[in-house]
């Protein structure tokens, strides 16, 4: 059996959500391995409705061990009101089905508070945060300042670093006439979540590396998608982690080989939240039924997500950079009943076709779609769970994306209802 690892195929919200859950039902262990709680993911199992932003899908299941890996920054105070939050809905959630890694970094408050100020006084140059905090938590990671977990085991021992922290976000907090933060409210605060976070910690790539020697099956879950990563992403339209494939191995502690099978997942058409290059983006009506025929809202924020035609230059590109075995195609059903389709299958910029997207930012936001017209389907494939079930026109569009990505469409989600599944090879068989 090989782990899985799944990562979005394009900038996120391709319904990993669905893809995870029907993943992990057969899986052991399920890791998160890089982001925050900026980027969520709706879980629907029967009649319950499940909104998760830090936690892994696999704690609403019973039996299975949910783990934050290191790669994750850690907000204790968002992760215990998810938990609270799981809790009313009757997820019973501890030690015994959630770990978090000793040495991951915890987003603090001032973390939460910089990341609002900065984006701001950006104006019209802001990014598109959501404001959580996850930037400047990795940058202090980075920076070699950052308080990690295992730092609130030892709080009487934490005053050193605590000043170093304080050194720097408190020179940022004046130049933006700022009120600077206390030594004593931060040690207060830490103080105060310390015991409640403190029972799920745990050495996650021992516990994780025992897993694999007794050939558990392990799920590794990546937030947000490929091009949002910060080396291969629209940069600096990005998030502040590395969202492409490698870094479950990473952001978990395991080793590269025990990674196995990378799931990539695709939505039939594209869409973007925020800010950043969107060659395919449709800023008319089609865009506007794209988005109301997938409820195309952020799970976290809200924020109307933008739409437009499937980029197979993007995917493939994703496809190869992030090492993906097969791609899980999803929301098919909201492409029913378009008279013509359009696949993007290369860009001009400035008199020069391009089969790739240029990782200048400038460029990326100056490139010129080409289109493939494609004759579009009147029948429903909402809920078909055979390929005899779907309309020819159907088949032919997934077949024709399977050639402009160079990689095989293995499974294909037509709704979302977890059942509502097409499954050509199982990720977990290799």
């Amino acid at each position: 059996m090989a782990n899985v690892v799944v990562v979005g195929a394009q900038w996120g919200d391709e319904g990993k959500g669905k893809i995870v859950d029907w993943l992990s039902e057969r899986a052991d262990v399920v890791v998160r391995f890089q982001g925050g709680h900026n980027a969520g993911h709706t879980l629907v199992i029967g009649h319950n409705t499940y909104k998760l932003s830090l936690l892994p899908s696999g704690v609403v299941r019973p039996g299975k061990l949910a783990v934050i890996g290191n790669g994750v920054v850690v907000d204790p105070w968002a992760l215990i009101a998810e938990i609270d939050k799981l809790a009313s809905q009757n997820v019973t959630i501890n030690a015994d089905n959630l770990r978090v890694a000793e040495n991951a970094t915890l987003i603090l408050p001032l973390h939460r508070e910089l990341d609002q100020l900065r984006e701001d006084a950006a104006g019209a140059s802001k990014i598109g945060t959501t404001g959580r905090g996850i930037g400047p938590a990795y940058e202090d990671k980075v920076g070699r300042r950052a308080i990690r977990l295992q730092d609130l085991a030892t709080l009487p021992t934490l005053g050193p670093k605590v000043e170093r922290i304080l050194v720097h976000h408190n020179a940022l907090r004046r130049g933006l006439n700022q009120p600077e933060i206390s030594h004593d409210k931060l040690m207060a605060d830490l103080s105060d979540i310390a015991p409640k976070v403190l029972p799920f910690m745990d050495v996650t790539w021992d516990l994780l590396d025992k897993a694999y020697r007794q050939g558990k099956r392990i799920l590794f879950e990546g937030a947000q998608g490929a091009l949002l990563d910060i080396d291969h992403g629209t940069y600096p339209f990005v998030t502040s982690s590395n969202t492409v494939a490698a870094q479950a191995a990473t952001g978990s502690g395991m080793g590269p080989r025990a990674v196995g099978y990378v799931l990539g997942i695709a939505k039939a058409y594209t869409t973007r939240v925020g800010s950043g290059p969107f060659p395919t983006e449709l800023a008319d009506a089609i865009g506007e039924k794209l988005g109301e025929r997938g409820h195309e809202f952020g799970t976290v924020t809200g924020r109307k997500r933008r739409c437009g035609w499937f980029d197979a230059v993007l995917v493939r590109q994703v496809a190869k950079v992030s090492g993906i075995d097969g791609i899980a195609l999803t929301k098919l059903d909201v492409l029913d009943g378009f008279e013509t389709l359009r696949i993007c299958v290369g860009y001009h910029l400035n008199g020069k076709r391009l089969d790739r997207l240029p990782a200048g930012a400038h460029e990326q936001d100056q490139v010129v779609p080409i289109y493939e017209d494609f004759e579009g389907w009147s029948q429903s494939t909402r809920g078909a769970r055979s390929w005899a079930e779907l309309p020819a026109q159907a088949v032919k569009y997934v077949r024709r994306v399977e050639e402009l990505i160079e990689c095989p469409v293995t499974l294909l989600s037509t709704s979302p209802e977890r059942d509502d599944t097409i499954l050509m090879k199982d990720p977990f068989l290799g």
